[in-house]
């Protein structure tokens, strides 16, 4: 009886070395320990890996000053409300709101940091990151260095033909858009409801070679330019065309043509292994919440900074607005339909209203947001570690209740 007990026992964690085993040879035993160790994603994890540094401005321009928090703060007075929450502060904690930053007209009406930060402090950007490289896109185009967004994505990763010759279809326009057809899996494990090893969320976080994926194991899997699918392997792609093209890392790359140019302070952003030396595109630029609204002004003014067109207008405005020749079949139901819905530009999220304005903004997971109202000349940073009292919707009603 004992030693079937002990079997018993014994069983379930055999199976478990097991998988651990074949997931460290089918992935490397680096991306199974951050994946243990690390689990769930937060705004900390940068801590875990190596850093480049990003140097910012010798000097820079600075917004104006005129607080008016109490009119800022009764803007959420709806959300505070529903969340069951009696003050902002307590909303503000409870959500993990990290920073807080409302703009209008190059004046700062409402600064401030919650649960343990401060101005100086580091903010994660999660998906925010990925405007950031479709800016480096337009940046090379405008230098000559990309000819144009209808260039396939095999004229600068030419190897991929010799895996698929369907990579020949996509072009950098449909991965900016997240139409690229590429194959991205999803799953969650059953009970627990938390992503499966083999989930390219995770893959693409946690591996220590993400280059070698995106050149070796990525598959096509639909037909490039139709069906919108939200694919952080698309913006990946995005930062090796980069690479290839400008012959300089992304972090190097962004200092030049953005950091050192507007941005007040310095910035990192996290690459997968010292080996492999890649950053990770999507999500793990990390900077200073006032330097992502100085990012939001860029885009506010069409690419222009005080008089210099650090990117082109033309690039900022497609960036930022809806292509109404993609028909909404395209995209999913949960983007909405009729007058008021939400689009996805060139790596930008974006929301149309029913009087022709438009808010604009980049969305990142756990409540990081640079949201635009151009029409206001509103900036809006938000910056958290948690989506449970607090999402990204929650900006587009203010939008409604400012207008």
């Amino acid at each position: 009886m004992k030693r079937v007990f002990k079997i018993v026992i014994a069983s379930p964690i055999i199976l478990i070395l097991l998988l651990l085993v074949i997931l460290s040879v089918r992935y490397s035993p680096v991306y199974v320990y951050r994946t243990i160790t690390m689990n769930v994603a937060d705004v900390y994890d940068y801590k875990n890996f190596e850093n480049r540094v990003i140097k910012g401005a010798t000097n820079t321009f600075h917004f104006e000053e005129k607080f008016e928090e109490t009119y800022v703060e009764s803007l959420f007075d709806e959300r505070v409300s529903n969340s069951g929450f009696n003050t902002f502060d307590q909303w503000a904690e409870q959500s993990q709101t990290t920073a807080l930053i409302f703009i209008q007209r190059d004046t700062i009406l409402y600064e401030r940091y919650f649960n343990g930060f401060s101005r100086d402090s580091y903010f994660h950007s999660q998906s925010v990151a990925k405007s950031f490289i479709s800016f480096l896109i337009g940046a090379a185009i405008d230098e000559g260095l990309i000819q144009s967004v209808n260039d396939p994505l095999t004229l600068y990763v030419p190897e991929l033909i010799e895996r698929d010759l369907r990579f020949e279809k996509i072009t950098i326009k449909n991965l900016l858009e997240m139409r690229s057809g590429l194959k991205y899996n999803t799953d969650f494990l059953p009970i627990i409801n938390i992503h499966a090893p083999w989930n390219d969320e995770v893959i693409g976080y946690y591996h220590p070679k993400v280059r070698k994926i995106l050149l070796e194991k990525l598959e096509v899997e639909s037909q490039p330019g139709k069906a919108f699918e939200y694919n952080n392997y698309n913006t990946s792609y995005l930062g090796l065309i980069i690479e290839r093209a400008t012959g300089k890392t992304v972090s190097k790359y962004l200092e030049e043509k953005l950091w050192s140019q507007i941005m007040e302070y310095d910035a990192l952003f996290s690459i997968d292994s010292k080996e492999s030396g890649f950053e990770y595109m999507p999500s793990r630029l990390i900077a200073r919440a006032i330097d992502y609204a100085r990012f939001g002004r860029l885009f506010l003014n069409k690419g222009n900074w005080n008089d210099n067109q650090i990117i082109s207008e033309d690039w900022a405005v497609k960036s930022t607005r809806e292509d109404k020749t993609i028909s909404r079949d395209h995209y999913p139901d949960w983007l909405g339909s009729g007058c008021k819905h939400n689009y996805y530009s060139y790596q930008w999220w974006g929301n149309t209203n029913c009087d022709s304005t438009f808010q604009f903004f980049a969305n990142g997971n756990l409540g990081q947001n640079i949201y635009v109202i151009p029409d206001k000349e509103i900036i809006i940073v938000h910056c958290g570690n948690s989506l449970q009292h607090y999402n990204d919707g929650d900006l587009t009603k203010i939008a409604e209740k400012i207008r």
